[in-house]
């Protein structure tokens, strides 16, 4: 069985994500929550626990998660001068790169075969760029990215049934500090 490495930006959207890749696949799967973006931190700290409740709650042997360090200071680093960038604009594919460059990194380090992301489930999301940004880092890593548009074939609409039916707080915001009034 492969080893994947799933960043995860929140427990409702990995919920289809990972429903998916279950069905469809025969992945070892850690969900890697690693989101310096999110803002402010107890809205980090609350979607992380949704994170971790929803694989409790799943309960499956296939299925484990990796707590990444909370890293705010170089989220806003990385994404100084951008602050008035557009929703999906430039800032959004710095922090894409962030989280799948963290990810991949790890998952080189402790000897995973690929990398992915939940990110494409969600339809305010661009999917062929954050594969680019994937594919980009899985040339520069050496190793394998998953690409993926999970939001198709009904993939955030599932996400939101599955959410419900776990109970899953679900945010109405991306995460960034940008987009809390967008």
């Amino acid at each position: 069985m492969k080893r994947l490495l799933l960043h995860s930006c929140c427990g409702p959207c990995s919920t289809a994500v990972i429903d998916k890749l279950l069905k469809e696949t025969d992945y070892l799967i850690d969900v890697y929550y690693y989101n310096p973006n999110i803002h402010p931190e107890a809205e980090y700290i609350k979607r992380k626990g949704e994170q971790i409740k929803f694989i409790k709650l799943l309960n499956n042997d296939r299925v484990g998660f990796i707590d990444a360090d909370y890293d705010p200071d170089n989220y806003f680093k990385q994404t100084k001068g951008l602050e008035s960038e557009r929703e999906g604009g430039e800032r959004c594919s710095i922090c894409f790169d962030l989280r799948l460059r963290k990810t991949a990194d790890h998952a080189k380090t402790n000897g995973y075969d690929i990398f992915g992301t939940t990110l494409t489930v969600s339809p305010h999301k661009n999917a062929v760029v954050i594969n680019q940004i994937g594919q980009k880092i899985s040339k520069n890593v050496g190793i394998e990215y998953l690409v993926a548009d999970f939001k198709k074939q009904d993939g955030f609409k599932k996400s939101i049934t599955l959410a419900k039916d776990y109970g899953l707080y679900r945010q109405n915001y991306c995460g960034c500090v940008y987009s809390i009034n967008s």
